[in-house]
């Protein structure tokens, strides 16, 4: 699925559950991803929480000027993955689904880095809707 030409885009969601453990060029593409979306003066939609890729995107954008917002399930909270508010505004919501949801809702595209069952998930939500027409946003993954 690709933009088409000359479509603006406000608020990008970036997902990615990926532990990245030894592997530094993966937090180095995170880091620079953020830093590009600050740059281009974009608001940044992530999965929340404070672990994995999403949260170096998200810190790198919020250091930067960009406006953040996690979006995190009721049940993950308690399991210390919540996010630190000094990285921009936190909505919680019920579930998963609803969750991929107000993604959608306040994200003009999206772009998955390397994830985990969620974000795969995620994945094939968003571009099953956009099979169906439910949406014509932008999906990109690397």
């Amino acid at each position: 699925m690709s933009a088409t030409p000359n479509r603006q885009f406000k608020n990008i969601c970036v997902l990615s559950g990926f532990t990245y453990g030894k592997h530094k060029e993966f937090v180095e593409a995170a880091i620079d991803l953020g830093r590009s979306i600050a740059a281009r003066k974009l608001h940044l939609v992530y999965r929340g929480g404070n672990r994995r890729l999403s949260k170096m995107v998200s810190e790198a954008a919020f250091i930067r000027g960009s406006q953040v917002l996690g979006i995190i399930p009721r049940v993950l909270k308690p399991l210390g993955s919540s996010s630190d508010s000094s990285t921009g505004e936190e909505l919680v919501v019920s579930g998963m689904q609803e969750r991929i949801t107000e993604m959608l809702n306040h994200a003009d595209a999206f772009i998955f880095l390397p994830g985990d069952l969620a974000t795969l998930e995620a994945l094939i939500t968003l571009a099953s809707w956009a099979h169906l027409h439910i949406h014509q946003k932008s999906i990109g993954a690397s």
